[in-house]
C-alpha cells in the first residue's frame, strides 16, 4: 500500500491501481494460508481455486465470506468500498490510461482503518 500510496502521489495511476488490489489479493491469499497446518499437505481443489488473482473467489475460498458479509451488512460504507475493489483486476496494468479518480476510489477503499477492506479482512485472520 505504501508503494501504491507513493504512485498515487506521484501521477502513475495505472501502477497504483495495478499495486492496490494486489495488497487485497495477498491479504486474502494469507488468510487462506492460515488455513493450512505447517507440513499438510494442502487440499488439491482448494490450492487449485485459490491459485487465482480474482478476489470475489479468493474471499469465497477464504473462510472469512460469512463474517464479511456480516460487515457488510453493518458498515454500508465498507460494502460500498468492497463493490470497488472487487472489480480490480491483475490485467489492470495492461489497461492504458486508468484515471485518478479509479486509483483514488481503489486507494482510499482499501487502508481506511474504520471502513477498509484490509482492515476487515485481518480483523478475522
Amino acid at each position: 500500500m505504501k508503494d501504491a500510496k507513493l504512485l498515487l502521489d506521484n501521477g502513475q495511476y495505472g501502477g497504483a491501481y495495478y499495486l492496490a488490489g494486489y495488497a487485497v489479493e495477498c491479504a486474502l491469499k494469507a488468510a487462506i494460508a492460515t488455513r493450512t497446518r505447517q507440513h499438510q499437505f494442502p487440499d488439491l481443489d482448494l490450492a487449485r481455486k485459490v491459485h487465482t488473482h480474482d478476489l470475489k473467489e479468493l474471499l469465497d475460498k477464504s473462510g472469512l465470506k460469512a463474517a464479511v458479509d456480516q460487515e457488510f451488512a453493518k458498515d454500508p460504507h465498507l460494502r460500498d468500498n468492497w463493490s470497488i475493489v472487487k472489480d480490480w483486476s491483475e490485467t489492470s496494468r495492461y489497461e492504458a490510461g486508468r484515471q485518478k479518480g479509479d486509483a483514488d476510489a481503489l486507494y482510499t477503499a482499501i487502508p481506511d482503518p474504520a471502513h477498509g477492506i484490509l482492515s476487515c479482512i485481518s480483523r478475522y485472520w
